[in-house]
């Protein structure tokens, strides 16, 4: 090996020393959505907090979100959003950071759970060489849940199902108290008729018993007049 093959290669070591490629300097400590249920159309965003491990400065250059949509028809498609912060954004050692990443769902997104795929690009500063390097991308998978815009409709027909067994029940519950005044009422009106029958059969004894008497009462004046 001569000479300028020897510089060349220790240029190369020396800077692969200096260098900090992939190094884990950054990691995604929470990534959450504004609300727990989403529905076609709406949009929302998801907060995401990094924190800086290192002994050095790092710095944010990219932060997106990524969406695997699929769709009624059952057709896939993919977007990605990205924050709306100011890139790049340093972050100090020992250090967080949130950023906020918006998105909008299509109106024909189907409905479920679905992983959005949160990536951070960073860079990582270097005192010796007074640059900055590449460093890893951290990532992070929150689970997005899309509610069925039918479910609306199916809790509306329960509730409604529900009064209708309600008056039912109501309306049943009537129906015996009618059943049972209309026994009652028929009782009465059974009692009092066998008392029409029997104040008839009175009367009619009555009647007789009169007439008997009377019949009896003139037998008894004619027997008891003098004989001329």
């Amino acid at each position: 090996m001569n000479r300028k093959q020897l510089i060349v290669s220790l240029l190369t070591l020396l800077s692969l020393m200096t260098v900090p490629l992939a190094i884990q300097a950054t990691t995604i400590t929470t990534c959450t959505f504004d609300k727990d249920t989403y529905h076609q159309g709406e949009t929302g965003y998801i907060t995401v907090a990094i924190y800086n491990d290192k002994e050095e400065a790092i710095r944010i250059t990219e932060l997106s979100a990524t969406i695997d949509y699929y769709y009624t028809d059952e057709n896939v498609y993919i977007q990605k959003f990205y924050t709306n912060a100011t890139l790049p954004s340093e972050i100090q050692p020992g250090n967080s950071s949130t950023f906020h990443v918006s998105f909008s769902l299509p109106t024909n997104i189907a409905s479920g759970y679905t992983h959005v795929y949160v990536k951070a690009i960073t860079e990582l500063w270097n005192p010796p060489s007074s640059r900055w390097y590449a460093s890893e991308h951290p990532t992070y998978q929150p689970l997005l849940y899309i509610e069925s815009p039918y479910k609306e409709q199916l809790e509306e027909q329960v509730t409604i199902n529900e009064q209708l067994e309600d008056q039912l029940e109501e309306q049943q519950t009537a129906n015996q108290q009618l059943d049972g005044q209309l026994e009652e009422q028929m009782a009465i009106n059974k009692n009092v008729t066998n008392m029409m029958y029997l104040f008839g059969v009175v009367a009619v004894v009555f009647a007789a018993v009169t007439v008997f008497l009377f019949i009896v009462n003139r037998r008894m004046r004619v027997l008891t007049q003098p004989i001329a």
